[in-house]
């Protein structure tokens, strides 16, 4: 259930689509989230993005990419638990905690289907959420995964970009999984902040594919 909110609207009067802030009951108290919508106000046919962060960062390493990405679908980045302002799990919570609270928060939200984007750390929790509601999730977007081996473990589509030359294993498209692999060196220095909308355009054509 939603808690708290900033009174930004979704979108100025001149168009401009701002993020706002929001904390949501999760099982392990409260996760704080940033969200973005199209002009719409959110009701759009896409389904909507949720941005999970890498280990030691939080929801504002996204920047001005969640405002970009919004322009096309509703976007969620939230603090994960124990990160940012978001509470921690309790110390016996098992390595799926993440994946609980991420999959409490769609529940809240009422969102029957979600596209997620993970970085680094993040990409497992990703693919955590994947395997544990396989029906709720559509595609994966990694950036810059500290390796393959979280990818293996599902076969929903994903779209690799990988920031530091890494290239793609032997068996990326195999197993029946969708993996497209694309290195992608000039996202490597803050990509959320520094080349937000062109990172936006590419995660939007690859989720926007039948």
């Amino acid at each position: 259930m939603l808690r708290k909110h900033d009174k930004s609207p979704p979108a100025s009067a001149d168009g401009l689509i701002r993020t706002r802030r929001a904390y949501f009951d999760v099982r392990y108290g409260q996760l704080h989230v940033r969200t973005a919508f199209p002009a719409t106000g959110g009701f759009d046919e896409q389904a909507p993005l949720v941005c999970l962060h890498d280990a030691g960062g939080s929801s504002r390493d996204f920047g001005e990419f969640l405002a970009a990405i919004a322009t096309r679908r509703s976007v969620y980045a939230p603090d994960l638990p124990g990160s940012g302002e978001s509470d921690p799990p309790p110390e016996d919570a098992t390595d799926g905690s993440v994946a609980a609270a991420i999959l409490d928060l769609a529940a809240d939200l009422r969102l029957r289907r979600i596209d997620l984007l993970g970085v680094g750390t993040g990409v497992a929790a990703a693919v955590d959420v994947a395997r544990a509601a396989p029906e709720r999730v559509g595609r994966l977007v990694a950036v810059g995964p500290p390796a393959a081996a979280p990818l293996a473990r599902t076969t929903h589509p994903v779209l690799v970009l990988a920031l530091d030359g890494m290239r793609a294993p032997p068996d990326a498209g195999s197993r029946g999984r969708n993996v497209e692999w694309i290195d992608a060196p000039e996202y490597r220095d803050r990509p959320f902040l520094l080349a937000p909308q062109s990172l936006a355009e590419r995660v939007a054509a690859f989720l926007d594919r039948a």
